[in-house]
């Protein structure tokens, strides 16, 4: 008797650890987005950091970084095309926050050193990952010489 469904292949250690890796990255981006909202609502900085009390360039920051955090994190984690591409676009808006105008957000070196780690890795995984698809397509040609 034959199986009518169809066989998935199944993953490779590649292929699993990537996933693992953007659910760790999709965890930091929840804390992040966690850490923007108490800033926001006065739970953190002694309730310094609370909305109206802010500077009008950190309103529009820590507002947007609280929406964007948030959206990355269930991207990376439902392993999505667009998880990435949102992590990026929280990921520049902090870097440029400390490297254009660190006069009013404060330098942040912890934070560009982790996101600078997290785009290096993932940009490994890609290159791995591509590397495999292609070694697995020359070796399933019958064709080549």
């Amino acid at each position: 008797m034959h199986h009518d469904s169809v066989h998935a292949p199944k993953p490779s250690l590649t292929e699993v650890l990537f996933g693992w890796f953007l659910r760790l990255v999709s965890v930091i981006c929840f804390w992040f987005a966690l850490n923007y909202w108490a800033m926001l609502i006065g739970f953190s900085h002694g309730g310094a950091g609370r909305f109206d009390l802010l500077s009008p360039e950190w309103r529009a920051a820590a507002t947007a970084l609280a929406v964007v955090y948030p959206v990355a994190a269930i991207g990376l984690w439902l392993l999505v095309s667009w998880g990435p591409v949102v992590w990026v676009v929280a990921a520049a808006t902090e870097l440029a926050m400390d490297k254009f105008y660190p006069g009013i957000f404060g330098p942040r070196p912890l934070l560009v050193l982790l996101h600078g780690a997290v785009a290096v890795t993932f940009v490994l995984f890609r290159a791995a990952l591509l590397y495999q698809r292609l070694r697995q397509a020359r070796k399933v040609r019958v064709d080549s010489p």
